[in-house]
């Protein structure tokens, strides 16, 4: 068989050419949905729900219930500037709220249903929300933490009752279906999103209209050039964070193409699942995801007839081995992309456009000027290791419109993200002659042991090319003579033998398979097998939550106390 031609690289020509069109006037709702509506049979969203009945949301019905809610938010007193909280997973509703919000000129504020009553209040007061979406899975914590937030005047509840709560459906049917919608700037905010709060408490990022202009040239590049003719989306990443919101919902709105909307648990049985039923053409899966997939379907083409064309990843370095997988068995390289909810899909890979290459992070997306740089904010040299920034302006000049307005109330965490114009992300890569970036972790994620300085990605990542191995998660664990030792916490595969002496052989085999991969002084000495790792709702793996129970651990055996157990 002849080998296939190599493919052209496209990248110094598109980014070169390249221009920002933001207009004046701009507003999400009109963009991603009040276009499209005037044809009835476009469908917005496929609504699949385990043991319910399948369902479709046409634009023009989104556009509808969007009228009556904005209506409905408006008699509530909601106007523009206010915040309401949307705390709803992927369903119907959570797009008509969406766009409500948008068209009335409220800031929209998701949150996560899986957030608990602590959460629930820190991110309700500090925003001061004047009014919130709950359904079942979240309605409860919010009745229970709403006498401490005073500024929350009214609750609206989809599919369950509550004393304390206006019933959605029967609000509904009685708002108006005519709205005019209010006007607003491009740079009028539309957006409050919490970050994690890994450093600190969460900060709230105030996004605006045009951020998600700014995310769309990464969307495009990174689903190979979306959309085509028949594109479908789905992404398990959940609606209430800026990967499912800006990365999936907003943008395959914005392109008038159809998204799968499902609020089940996660499996890699059930992912296959639905991108078959529905056709789904592009998604976006988190390297968690897209490990728990190829454990389980080494071969997924022989049990599924799946129409992927297009697959980005971010959260997590992808590795060798995934990527790997991602081309030979499904035919598709992985477009790695990262980005923050600050300033997201700044750089990434377009196999269409330019090479992928296995374990990068790919090059600034076009329209976005992005370098490491070091401590002093200067631009690190080629293999030096610094921290990814991105600059206010492109590199003609022109404003880059992705950026956040700023942190809610917080003028002083909004001007330390910046060193001049670069702002900072606080992820550390390096970037190679060709301008690809390579991802060496978070800064705090970073450590030294025995002199060394010990990034936990590429360990990670070696430790998932063995077979037995489902995911991973390196730590520094304290040690009095090296400062640390490199500890790695490994899951293992459902298939794999335990017991204390296969355990041992286990741990023996996967530290000979590091050290013959990588450095002598990064393979673990000590390995702790779990059965699952601490995630974020995002997807991420919680290395902080590991970091710090290893310190607990190392306190107690100083002082003879009980060490702790992972959770």
């Amino acid at each position: 068989m002849p080998a296939k031609p190599a493919l052209a690289d496209r990248y110094a020509q598109l980014h070169q050419q390249f221009r920002w069109q933001v207009p004046d006037d701009f507003n999400i709702a009109q963009a991603c949905c009040a276009r499209w509506a005037a044809d009835p049979a476009r469908i917005a969203i496929h609504v699949h729900a385990d043991g319910e009945a399948d369902q479709v949301l046409r634009f023009a019905e989104l556009q509808q219930q969007a009228n009556r809610l904005a209506n409905l938010l408006r008699e509530h007193g909601v106007g523009r500037g206010d915040c309401v909280a949307i705390i709803l997973p992927q369903r119907p509703e959570t797009a008509i709220a969406h766009i409500a919000c948008h068209q009335l000129g409220a800031i929209a504020m998701p949150l996560s249903v899986l957030f608990g009553p602590d959460a629930l209040e820190y991110r309700l007061q500090h925003s001061q929300a004047r009014l919130a979406l709950v359904e079942r899975a979240s309605h409860d914590n919010v009745a229970g933490i709403r006498a401490s937030c005073p500024h929350l005047k009214t609750v609206i509840a989809i599919d369950c009752a509550g004393a304390d709560a206006l019933d959605w459906q029967r609000e509904m049917a009685g708002a108006p279906a005519q709205f005019d919608p209010v006007a607003t700037k491009s740079s009028d905010a539309a957006l409050l999103v919490y970050t994690s709060g890994t450093t600190g408490p969460p900060k709230g990022a105030l996004l605006s209209h045009a951020a998600l202009i700014g995310n769309l040239p990464g969307f495009v590049a990174s689903q190979n050039w979306f959309p085509a003719e028949g594109d479908v989306f789905w992404s398990p990443a959940d609606w209430a964070w800026t990967g499912g919101l800006m990365d999936a919902l907003l943008p395959t709105l914005y392109f008038g193409r159809p998204i799968v909307a499902y609020r089940g648990r996660f499996s890699a049985e059930t992912a296959f699942r639905l991108m078959e039923k529905y056709g789904v053409t592009n998604t976006f899966l988190f390297p968690t995801a897209l490990k728990m997939m190829m454990k389980a379907y080494p071969q997924p083409r022989r049990h599924f007839d799946l129409r992927l064309r297009a697959i980005m990843s971010a959260g997590e370095a992808v590795g060798e081995t995934v990527f790997n997988w991602g081309q030979s068995a499904l035919g598709i390289p992985i477009n790695e992309m990262f980005g923050q909810t600050e300033m997201n899909y700044i750089v990434g890979n377009s196999a269409q456009k330019w090479p992928a290459r296995a374990g990068s992070m790919g090059r600034p997306y076009p329209g976005h000027r992005v370098a490491v740089i070091d401590e002093l904010g200067q631009p690190a040299a080629p293999g030096q290791v610094g921290e990814v920034a991105v600059h206010r302006c492109d590199i003609h000049g022109d404003p880059d419109p992705v950026f956040f307005l700023g942190y809610w109330n917080n003028p002083e965490a909004t001007r330390q993200k910046y060193s001049g114009d670069w702002c900072r992300t606080g992820d550390l890569a390096t970037i190679d002659a060709d301008g690809y970036l390579w991802y060496q972790g978070r800064a705090d994620d970073m450590f030294k042991a025995a002199g060394y300085r010990i990034g936990p990605s590429e360990i990670e990542n070696c430790l998932i090319d063995h077979p037995s191995v489902v995911n991973a998660a390196v730590v520094p664990k304290p040690d009095s003579e090296r400062g640390n030792l490199v500890k790695a916490f490994v899951v293992l595969t459902a298939q794999t033998v335990r017991s204390p002496e296969a355990d041992r052989q286990l741990i023996l085999a996967l530290q000979q398979h590091v050290r013959g991969k990588l450095a002598p002084y990064e393979y673990p000495k000590e390995i702790e097998f779990l059965d699952q790792l601490p995630m974020t709702t995002t997807g991420k793996v919680q290395r902080r939550v590991l970091r710090e129970m290893e310190k607990e651990r190392a306190a107690a055996a100083v002082i003879g106390a009980p060490a702790r157990a992972p959770r």
